[in-house]
């Protein structure tokens, strides 16, 4: 009786890493596609070139997380850069248009690829002082963040319930507070326009753009895209897997996500990448009591996001269909955890604050200055004051 108790169990125990795999793409796209939109149609992408875009992020995290679980046997959770895609949206259109957008995300992927093949430049990367690359995330961040203050004001009937329903899952079920958020403005925005007003197709298709390569476009985006990514996905992903127990060499993950972003960017993907919130879904024990069963949640999770990525021609119109505010009031909602682990991170050594603050306040002022946005300039001058001022602590 026991063994044949057992065996059930053995035949069945595929079942929860399934459903923990499919939960971790559903709370993934659901949080922060509204972040992915908003960037691509702010450097430039029309409707049907953000679909492609959001259709082609999750053809490659899919591909990628399928790949890498089955050969590694470990949860490698794979995701879109959200930090990345907030930077679009601060940085917005770049001189040579959404062709030098995309040339510069293909880029940033390539760098990724040297990163990978080359240690020396993840350990540079690594040199970044904390709170510097930390200021510039936050001011990277905060625009898009202060989006639901700017909402109740312009539009208060849409987005008080809105930021009520992810205030009360946010209290009781966390996990749920993005996408309730999300659900609540779809209800909106269902309220306040006919469906009728929907054009366009609802299938999703790739488009190919050739991309081009500006430097204010090198500068404003690829540079900043790949230091965000690599700072703000990759670095804390890993460290998540070791939290875990998994401990993956770093170099091939990066050539493999690297790789995917070069493969997709054409079509309007920014950055492929390692995830770093919903990785501890996956990694975790929710997904299965033996850590050597963990990977058939990422499998999971990866086919889950091909799965979704069919819904972007959906998840685009309600974008074009709402007003502006209403859904980067939900894009906001969903970095402002990621804010605020940036403003510990920019402020928790008293010797990096003077520099982090100089690198706060350049980003988030939105300077374009010789048409180079302001992310870069805010890295740049956190970094010379960082070596002006050594290690003095601020006072």
């Amino acid at each position: 009786m026991d063994r044949s108790i057992y065996g059930t169990r053995r035949r069945f125990d595929w079942v929860q890493p399934v459903v923990t795999g499919m939960v971790t793409a559903a709370v993934g796209f659901a949080s922060s596609f509204a972040v992915a939109l908003a960037g691509l149609r702010a450097v430039g992408a029309d409707a049907a070139q953000a679909a492609s875009g959001l259709l082609a992020l999750c053809l490659g995290i899919g591909v990628v997380a399928i790949g890498f679980s089955l050969r590694l046997r470990m949860p490698i959770t794979i995701a879109w850069s959200t930090p990345g895609a907030a930077l679009l949206a601060s940085t917005g259109p770049t001189e040579g248009g959404y062709p030098a957008a995309v040339g510069a995300f293909l880029l940033a992927g390539a760098l990724v690829v040297l990163a990978g093949a080359v240690p020396a430049l993840a350990r540079a990367v690594a040199l970044i002082p904390v709170p510097v690359a930390g200021a510039m995330l936050a001011g990277v961040l905060l625009p898009l963040c202060t989006a639901p203050v700017r909402a109740v004001v312009d539009v208060p009937a849409l987005a008080g319930p809105v930021i009520v329903v992810w205030a009360l899952l946010a209290r009781f079920a966390r996990r749920w507070a993005v996408p309730g958020a999300l659900a609540a403005a779809i209800a909106a925005i269902a309220i306040s326009g006919p469906p009728a007003r929907l054009t366009g197709s609802l299938v999703p298709g790739l488009q190919w753009t050739t991309p081009a390569l500006t430097l204010p476009a090198v500068m404003s985006v690829a540079l900043p895209l790949f230091l965000v990514t690599m700072a703000a996905q990759n670095v804390p992903g890993m460290a998540v897997l070791s939290t875990y127990g998994y401990r993956p060499r770093l170099g091939p993950l990066l050539l493999g996500t690297g790789l995917a972003s070069m493969a997709t960017a054409p079509f309007g993907a920014h950055a492929v990448n390692l995830a770093a919130i919903t990785a501890a879904l996956a990694a975790g024990p929710d997904a299965h009591p033996d850590p050597a069963r963990r990977w058939i949640a990422s499998v999971a999770s990866g086919a889950g996001q091909i799965v979704l990525g069919l819904g972007a021609g959906l998840a685009t119109a309600l974008v074009v269909l709402s007003p502006p505010i209403l859904i980067e009031t939900v894009a906001g909602l969903a970095l402002l955890a990621t804010l605020a682990t940036a403003l510990v991170a920019a402020v928790s050594d008293p010797r990096g604050r003077e520099a982090a603050a100089v690198t706060f306040v350049v980003t988030a002022s939105g300077a374009d200055l010789l048409h180079i946005g302001a992310a870069f300039w805010g890295l740049l001058a956190g970094i010379l004051i960082h070596l002006w001022l050594g290690s003095r602590p601020s006072h």
